[in-house]
């Protein structure tokens, strides 16, 4: 795979989904439903899920698993549980973090945005701040692999991203 072999990456173990929260009315019945969800979808999967809020108060399903290709099914199964619920509207990104195999490489996001169906890498840098030419640079890497998000216009960073 391109991500380990050319890039120097290697899957850090936590991937995620960012939805939006919900209004107090919709609360109740949602969170029977997500919680209905995550105890299907851990069973299944065996990787470990938590819940988390980040600083700009959206909503995380986080996942723990060493192993990327669990981490991308149990992200999909979240997803797609959410949209069963109804609740696909809410849904923004999944976040796979990867981190430098050696050296002094950053650690590397690849964003999946819900909404057009692409891809698009993100490299933070500080705390509001991230490697522009990196991101072009894997998204050459990447592009005959991946659906890479044409408008980088889009390419929104998750700052302080909870995985």
């Amino acid at each position: 795979m391109t991500l380990d072999t050319e890039l120097g990456l290697k899957p850090a173990g936590a991937g995620g989904i960012v939805f939006k929260p919900l209004s107090a009315g919709e609360f109740v019945r949602a969170e029977n439903d997500l919680q209905q969800v995550l105890d299907a979808v851990a069973g299944e999967s065996g990787s470990r899920l938590e819940r988390k809020s980040d600083d700009f108060g959206y909503e995380w399903i986080v996942v723990r698993d060493t192993d990327l290709e669990d981490q991308v099914t149990t992200i999909h199964a979240v997803a797609q549980g959410l949209e069963e619920a109804g609740f696909g509207e809410q849904l923004l990104a999944a976040a796979f973090k990867f981190e430098p195999k050696f050296g002094d490489r950053k650690t590397v996001y690849w964003i999946y945005g819900y909404k057009r169906g692409a891809f698009w890498p993100f490299v933070p840098t500080g705390e509001k701040e991230r490697d522009n030419a990196e991101e072009l640079e894997l998204k050459a890497k990447l592009e005959k692999e991946l659906p890479i998000e044409p408008d980088l216009s889009r390419w929104f960073g998750l700052f302080n991203a909870p995985l």
